[in-house]
């Protein structure tokens, strides 16, 4: 539950004083720029204020810490995030929500580092989650497990982003990460102390390269059908 503390309550400027110079979107976007440039270590409130050409001190008039600026540009990184008008089908609706949280994280890694502890619930990520259950009106299941499968899909599209956002710097898709993988784990498998894992990996097909958004696809399908099939809930 949102307190007098959370700076979605508070008031954008003062009633009274000189009207402010920027605004917290201002504020916001610069900090998104840094962030995208060089990683979300290098947003401080110094480094916001010399890219305004502003004096640190100024920025307290809109913000009272430095989380509170991280958290106006999580909001903002969250406005790209498109809405298509439901479709009828809550899997097709869905997997749309997860391919444009792919898309827009993929665009802002450093998302994955802001958002690693908290999500914090500005206006757009409360469109999201508003999306998300509109998504899911026509499905008869609690409430409390369809947010909670939405709880989970994020996780589940930040732990497949994470990973491919990871490989990616280190040169490699997410198919040639997963094949080094299993090689190690088919050459330890091999030694007889691991039945069930010889087993999984003998039922693999060795040719197979499937793309990244068939991975991501099947992934999230598999986990969304597990969770709202109406026999599981």
């Amino acid at each position: 539950m949102a307190t007098a503390d959370s700076i979605w309550l508070r008031p954008e400027r003062a009633a009274r004083g000189p009207a402010p110079g920027y605004d917290r979107d201002t504020l916001a976007a610069a900090g998104v720029t840094l962030a995208d440039a060089h990683g979300l270590a290098a947003v401080t409130m110094r480094a916001v204020a010399d890219a305004l050409g502003a004096g640190p001190a100024s920025l307290y008039r809109y913000i009272a810490t430095r989380e509170e600026l991280v958290e106006l540009m999580v909001d903002r990184a969250h406005s790209e995030i498109r809405h298509p008008e439901p479709g009828g089908d809550w899997l097709e609706d869905l997997l749309g929500l997860a391919h444009e949280s792919r898309r827009v994280t993929l665009a802002h890694p450093w998302l994955l580092d802001a958002t690693a502890t908290r999500t914090p619930l500005g206006p757009n990520t409360v469109a999201y989650l508003e999306g998300a259950l509109g998504a899911l009106s026509g499905l008869e299941v609690p409430y409390r497990a369809k947010l909670e499968a939405i709880a989970v899909l994020s996780a589940v599209v930040t732990a497949l982003t994470r990973t491919e956002i990871t490989q990616a710097r280190a040169g490699r898709t997410l198919p040639q990460w997963q094949q080094a993988r299993a090689a190690y784990l088919t050459h330890v498998a091999t030694s007889g102390q691991h039945p069930h894992l010889a087993a999984a990996f003998a039922a693999q097909n060795a040719d197979d390269d499937e793309p990244v958004e068939h991975l991501f696809d099947r992934i999230v399908t598999g986990v969304l059908t597990g969770l709202l099939h109406s026999d599981a809930v």
